[in-house]
């Protein structure tokens, strides 16, 4: 069973959420980090990285093990979750993926047992979620063009690696057009926060 890594900036990270006052962009990040930790506590041992306290208080309900954020950026986020789950397959897992399911998760994990690397892409490019057989195939190279980025780190490492589209861990919450988009996908935290 693999670990599973959730980094969370928190309520500050989701930037281009602005239309929606502080207190409603903050309570859209928590509900949809709890929608990712309910789907990811039922298939393996979850890490929370953060420094968020609201967050830490999500991860503690939902039964996560807290990790400290460094303050580096989402790279080192990732890498003291990936210390702290010790040298084993790991998926590694965005906060803003409220449609995913316990079924996303076990998929992607699943294709870890045949390639040693696998990737989720959001529709612009960037990382949502990565599954890796050892957690030294990690880079810390998230960002625009991330996907592929990641796809060139392993084949320079000599390993295969497959991009997995996976729908629901593909679809991510950026900006409120995504949130319009995605509704009747989300989970029932996210939907609630939305409704308010």
């Amino acid at each position: 069973m693999a670990a599973i890594v959730v980094p969370f900036r928190g309520a500050g990270g989701k930037q281009r959420l602005g239309p929606l006052p502080d207190g409603a962009r903050a309570a859209l990040s928590l509900a949809m980090l709890a929608d990712v930790l309910a789907a990811c506590s039922v298939v393996g041992e979850t890490y929370v990285v953060t420094a968020d306290e609201d967050g830490a208080r999500v991860a503690r309900e939902l039964d996560a093990t807290l990790v400290d954020d460094p303050g580096d950026g989402q790279g080192a986020a990732v890498a003291a979750g990936l210390a702290a789950a010790g040298d084993r397959r790991v998926l590694v897992v965005n906060a803003d993926v409220p449609c995913v399911v316990p079924h996303d998760l076990r998929t992607l994990e699943a294709a870890t047992n045949e390639i040693p690397s696998s990737g989720v892409a959001a529709r612009d490019g960037t990382t949502n979620a990565l599954g890796l057989s050892s957690p030294s195939l990690f880079a810390p190279l998230f960002g625009d063009g991330s996907a592929e980025r990641f796809r060139e780190h392993a084949h320079e490492l000599g390993v295969d690696v497959v991009p997995a589209v996976i729908p629901n861990l593909c679809d991510d919450v950026d900006s409120l057009e995504d949130l319009e988009r995605l509704e009747l996908r989300v989970g029932p935290r996210t939907l609630a926060a939305r409704a308010r």
